[in-house]
């Protein structure tokens, strides 16, 4: 029997007092989680793989929250801390570091608006937005009332470019209408605009009504004049309220046409012009003990932690799309709103859950817990991601030091970030036109990692480089490449990779050479790449 607060996990003939497993947290949010991913193990017959070890968790933890690997120094000090709670002191921390902002501030920019900045849209009042958002830790709700709601100068108010983003084309508010109910209500409408759907209950009428929210919402693109050029240039934009009253008309395939009101799953909204019914649905998406707001939340989050949420995909939640566990995500829902809408929160729970302590690799008695090869995730391992651009440029920052320097605000750094990612985006854009935002190990993504300026400067030997400091400083051969696997892997190197390592050297009179293509070669490994 577990004591309160503890996670147990038994694997094979070891003994529980081998395998008994905490993070030091003792929530019952925590405990209720574990309860019912476990049964479900139970249920379908499949045991969890081992608790994954501190290199490896650690790693996956300063991914996840703060979007970067750990630094060698921050590595040494976690292997070396002998407390049993550093698990859960840890997530804390990483969850109160400026790095939590930043990359959770990179996250919802680039769901609302995308790593291609649209026209007339302001990346910087996005991102600034949402720097707000998130560093101050507002509640869910507000953060997305602010969002659907927003009127405004562009970057006097950050909010409104998630509406702008969807404003490229006059489409009377489809593209909004889309956009919204899969971010923020995890339910994809889109493909009821023409038809009613042919496996779930969304109805034709249901797309419109909720289109009829937006129709009171209007853009004005503003124009000055340049005198160098003689032309006009583009100056800012702005979300403004428009009139608009009564029904939407759509047409049916039939050819009949159709009208539609403002309603929210039954909940009709005054149709006169007086109503603004943005604010209206705003407050319908809150209102509930578990609101779609939070099972989408929820389930996002779920799945940025687990590479897999409880739904396939992560933006389509309903009766035509049962959940792997249900009621942990009701649960957690219902939690969610009682916390307040606190997303640091709602990650410490994830968290500091059993399953996602558990290593990534699977064991003969879960290999068939494969989401990517069409079954149901079970979560009796952590499923390996790629490393999304950002953390790549960013995990690469950490490794050449560069993150030390302290020369850089945030404008300036995300300046240097953004024309990295911008070549990233262009290179690896999708053949449907979508952008791809991860590193997946494709030939021209290998080249660029390979032959790339930020890999040049991480495996330099200049003065403040990680290897000019490590080659220059104390320690033998075997300290220094343990140092190197700590930095690129988070954990020292095996026997093997060891031993190999030293032949090489022993084997080159160019040791520096040696030591350069030994880091080269970690930051270009599928290990380094992938987070897992």
């Amino acid at each position: 029997m577990a004591a309160a607060g503890l996670a147990v996990v038994t694997t094979g003939a070891a003994s529980a007092a081998d395998t008994a497993f905490t993070t030091g947290s003792s929530d019952v949010i925590i405990q209720e989680i574990n309860k019912q991913i476990r049964d479900a193990y139970k249920d379908n017959e499949v045991e969890p793989s081992p608790v994954a070890d501190d290199s490896e968790w650690m790693r996956r933890v300063c991914l996840d929250i703060n979007g970067h690997i750990p630094s060698v120094e921050d590595v040494e000090a976690f292997l070396a801390d002998k407390d049993k709670a550093k698990r859960t002191k840890l997530i804390d921390r990483l969850l109160d570091d400026p790095a939590y902002t930043r990359n959770w501030t990179t996250v919802w920019t680039n769901l609302c608006i995308g790593q291609q900045t649209p026209r007339r849209v302001s990346r910087d009042g996005m991102q600034k937005f949402f720097r707000e958002a998130f560093g101050k830790n507002r509640p869910w709700k507000d953060v997305v009332s602010d969002l659907v709601t927003a009127e405004g100068h562009y970057e006097q108010n950050g909010a409104v470019n998630f509406l702008l983003a969807q404003m490229q084309d006059q489409d009377d508010g489809v593209q909004m209408t889309a956009k919204t109910t899969r971010l923020f209500l995890g339910m994809q409408v889109q493909c009821t605009q023409c038809h009613n759907h042919p496996f779930n209950d969304w109805k034709q009428d249901q797309f419109w009504q909720f289109n009829s929210f937006f129709r009171q919402t209007g853009k004005v693109d503003h124009r000055k004049y340049n005198p160098k050029t003689g032309r006009m240039d583009d100056d800012y934009s702005e979300i403004i309220e428009r009139d608009f009253a009564g029904p939407v008309y759509f047409e049916k395939r039939s050819g009949l046409m159709q009208v539609a009101y403002p309603i929210y799953f039954g909940s009709e909204v005054d149709p006169a012009g007086s109503t603004d019914r943005r604010k209206e649905l705003a407050r319908l998406m809150s209102a509930g003990e578990k609101p779609m707001i939070a099972m989408a939340m929820v389930n996002r989050t779920w799945s940025h932690f687990f590479g897999q949420g409880f739904t396939r995909p992560v933006d389509d939640i309903g009766p035509h799309n049962p959940a792997t566990h249900p009621d942990l995500l009701d649960r957690l829902a219902v939690e969610f709103v009682k916390s307040g809408y606190d997303c640091k929160q709602l990650m410490r729970w994830i968290a500091n859950c059993e399953a996602y302590n558990l290593t990534s690799r699977s064991t003969k008695k879960n290999e068939r817990d494969n989401p990517a090869a069409g079954e149901t995730a079970l979560f009796t391992h952590v499923y390996v991601k790629s490393m999304t651009a950002e953390q790549l440029y960013d995990s690469l920052i950490v490794a050449t030091n560069a993150h030390k320097s302290g020369r850089s605000g945030w404008e300036q750094s995300e300046k240097q970030r953004q024309d990295w990612l911008q070549q990233f985006v262009r290179t690896f854009g999708t053949d449907d036109g979508e952008e791809s935002n991860s590193f997946d190990g494709t030939i021209p993504q290998a080249l660029m990692m390979m032959n790339g300026d930020l890999v040049k400067d991480a495996v330099s030997v200049k003065s403040g480089s990680h290897l000019g400091d490590l080659l220059s400083g104390k320690g033998n051969d075997v300290q220094k490449i343990q140092r190197l696997y700590l930095t690129a892997l988070g954990r020292m190197p095996t026997k093997s990779e060891l031993s190999k390592s030293q032949s090489f050297l022993k084997g080159n009179r160019d040791q520096l050479a040696v030591y350069q293509d030994l880091f080269w070669a970690l930051l270009n490994s599928n290990e380094f790449i992938f987070n897992h």
